[in-house]
């Protein structure tokens, strides 16, 4: 089993307003009492030339004790059958399906059936289709040892006569079939109480298989020959007992079986669906107009959906505790793990002029990536300032982001919040950045967080989640809303309410890059779900499989947000154009920053700014986002100021590519390796403010305190938004 920390957590949901409660699963590698201190997290930087780690008690709240104990982590996705397929005591029976491996793997179960005194596995791996049968006290097993080849549909089938003991294994695919058989006694076979598809073990379910199942079936028939993998012989077919249909259901966890009996199952740990089956013609890339065409599910062994931890203890947000960022910090004689939660003003009713929009859907598309950078120099850093000691290179029990790949090579496109985010903790170092602090998403955001403390600018809190749940409504009552550092997944509902929020008066502040980036879907029945399919274009971790680009949760197209007609231009004015390492440099003023009408936003600043920072060094740095009316950059949006030249490790992102050396604009592609620090105003009042670099809240700081330009011109800009 992989090593877990000695405590880890997760919330029934990141956010709650007064009133509400917060349920929290907790497991521990070994049982102790525990101790929970609920937290106002204000800075996650642990950095001792920054603003430091400042976790805050929250004075009036009695502190919370639970017994705590160990907790196992289900992973691995597969189907599960309550019911098991009605046969007679001696009447043959044959099990089958259709399987697929991206590339070589160690065989694990495609198809098991149980019952008293019975246990079959259907199995699979490179060297070709296993199986193993217990009747009673005696055990079988045959190994075909004929490979089955890589990324290319082959039939398994399991043949079963107890009146003779004759058992065959079979595959065919790939212009060959091959059998093998072995003998039993003779004697009543007992009935099955249930079917698992890419795993065995109904109560625990193990062995799981990774790769794409299409068709399972069982039928009272004793098949010795497929020879056509994707037709079903007519014994079988005239003696049918069970066929599940994945083509049904896709996007739900509900398994459907087209056979007499209805033996319909559910999904476990969200494998995923939406992916081009045996049958898939080529003619329909989107499912939802051929779902013969996806008949198939890719099972994996490291899919995780739900911890399903019992609760350990529970919090009810008192009546009056203001908006903000907390933490549980549950402590246990061996360890200690934060669980980060945001309390969201009453329904309706705004605290402060200004609201953070905290970017939980990022956060949770890059929770727990594994990004094999945690070595010695990290781990000694990590140690030396105090930092979060946890990171997933060493702790992968809890399933890894979509930024990493599953076992087989498939990218990761569906992640769960309800599982610890090791990534998403107060202190937690992502690099081991020689300028700076090496934070990312939750921890970096902490220092826009900080800085509001520091400048005594009171905010509200609201999430991802709470945006798509509750649209435009939720942050209309602000004047000003603040994005953190790297906004870069989004759904259609939320760019939807922040449109709406610009051109109804609201002021965007947009304080990162590479933002609005990727579309995600997201699922009303199980909202603790995001799904990103990496299609054509973009920065991408992994490539979708041809024919796979659209989301089995909402049936929409996924990618880019720019390659669905809604680039980050349309909106903010800015879209990414160039990412580097984790490094940063300066900006410098354009003539439009001394203009009179926009001289109040740059007033104090001077001709060059931000060339120190938190984060890698330079307020213009790592991800960057430019201008471009081509793409939607409103005609009356000036530009106040652009980076400085880029590092030589910065490249030009690929959708601005249509060869090494042409652009989609005709410039160089070193030109197109700039940010850009963006103003306009829209009809109706509103205005948007977009500094174009991930980087740039990390220069808040100058080395002393929250002061220094780029402090001065954020400060000029909130202060102006939230007057006006």
């Amino acid at each position: 089993m992989p090593e877990v920390p000695p405590v880890a957590g997760y919330l029934d949901r990141l956010s709650r307003r007064p009133g509400e409660r917060f349920t929290a699963h907790v497991s521990l590698r070994d049982p102790a009492p525990c101790r929970v201190r609920v937290l106002r997290v204000v800075s996650g930087d642990p950095n001792p030339a920054g603003p430091g780690l400042d976790l805050r008690p929250v004075p009036g709240l009695e502190e919370i004790r639970f017994e705590g104990r160990h907790q196992p982590v289900p992973i691995g996705s597969c189907a599960m059958i309550r019911r098991g397929p009605r046969f007679g005591a001696t009447e043959p029976r044959c099990w089958s399906a259709l399987v697929w491996m991206r590339g070589e793997q160690a065989a694990a179960t495609v198809l098991s059936a149980e019952g008293e005194g019975l246990a079959l596995a259907l199995r699979a791996g490179t060297a070709g289709a296993e199986a193993e049968v217990t009747l009673g006290t005696t055990t079988c097993r045959l190994a075909m040892g004929v490979a089955l080849a890589p990324r290319c549909w082959h039939r398994l089938w399991l043949s079963l006569d107890p009146s003779t003991g004759r058992v065959l294994l079979g595959q065919s695919g790939a212009g060959a079939m091959e059998t093998a058989e072995a003998s039993l006694p003779v004697g009543p076979a007992p009935a099955t109480d249930g079917v698992v598809v890419a795993a065995r073990g109904l109560d625990a379910p193990r062995d799981h298989f990774t790769g794409k199942i299409e068709a399972p079936m069982a039928a009272a028939a004793f098949v010795a020959a497929w020879p056509e993998p994707l037709d079903v012989p007519a014994e079988a077919a005239a003696a049918l007992r069970a066929a599940w249909d994945f083509s049904r259901g896709i996007g739900t966890d509900t398994v459907h079986d087209t056979g007499p009996d209805g033996l319909h199952g559910v999904l476990v740990n969200a494998p995923t669906q939406a992916v081009v089956g045996a049958r898939w013609s080529g003619e329909e890339s989107c499912w939802r107009h051929a779902p013969g065409d996806y008949a198939a599910i890719h099972f994996h062994a490291d899919d995780l959906e739900d911890c399903r931890w019992a609760s350990s203890f529970q919090f009810d947000v008192p009546e009056g505790m203001a908006s903000g960022c907390y933490a549980f910090h549950i402590a246990t004689d061996a360890g200690e793990d934060w669980l980060p939660f945001y309390v969201l003003p009453p329904r309706g009713q705004a605290g402060a002029a200004v609201v953070f929009l905290a970017s939980t859907f990022t956060y949770q598309a890059y929770a727990n990536h594994a990004r094999g950078n945690a070595d010695e120099a990290y781990r000694a850093r990590v140690t030396a300032w105090g930092a979060y000691p946890h990171n997933p290179d060493q702790y992968g029990a809890y399933g890894t982001s979509t930024y990493n790949r599953h076992p087989d090579g498939s990218g990761i496109a569906l992640s769960s919040r309800l599982r610890p985010v090791l990534t998403m903790r107060p202190g937690f170092l992502t690099f081991d950045d020689a300028r700076g602090s090496g934070l990312r998403h939750y921890p970096a955001d902490t220092h826009l967080l900080a800085w509001l403390e520091a400048q005594g600018i009171p905010f509200d809190v609201v999430t991802d989640e709470d945006l798509d749940d509750e649209g435009a409504a939720l942050i209309a009552p602000y004047r000003v809303l603040l994005t953190g550092t790297h906004p870069e997944y989004h759904t259609g509902r939320m760019l939807d309410a922040l449109t709406h929020y610009r051109d109804h008066g609201g002021r965007l502040v947009y304080l990162g890059g590479n933002g609005f980036y990727w579309r995600i879907a997201r699922d009303p029945a199980r909202p603790h779900l995001i799904e990103v399919r990496r299609a054509e274009g973009g920065i991408r971790a992994w490539d979708a499989e041809p024919g796979e680009y659209y989301h089995q949760l909402d049936g929409q197209l996924g990618g880019l947000w720019r390659r669905n007609r809604r680039p980050p231009q349309v909106l903010v004015g800015v879209g990414f154009s160039a990412q580097g390492l984790f490094e940063g440099t300066s900006f410098r003023c354009l003539p439009a920053a001394r203009a009179s009408e926009h001289a109040w936003i740059m007033e104090g600043v001077p001709e060059e700014f931000g060339d120190t920072g938190l984060s890698g060094g330079g307020a213009a740095g790592f991800e960057l986002d430019r201008a471009d009316i081509r793409l939607g950059t409103p005609a009356n949006a000036v530009i106040l100021a652009r980076s400085g030249p880029p590092p030589a490790s910065f490249v030009t992102v690929p959708e601005e590519l249509l060869s090494h050396v042409a652009t989609v604009t005709g410039e160089p592609p070193r030109d197109l390796q700039r940010g850009e620090i963006v103003y306009f105003a829209v009809p109706g009042g509103g205005a948007v403010f977009s500094v174009g670099s991930i980087t740039f809240c990390g220069s808040l700081w100058d080395g002393r305190a929250f002061a220094g330009p780029v402090s001065r011109l954020l400060e000029n800009v909130v202060r102006r938004f939230m007057a006006a």
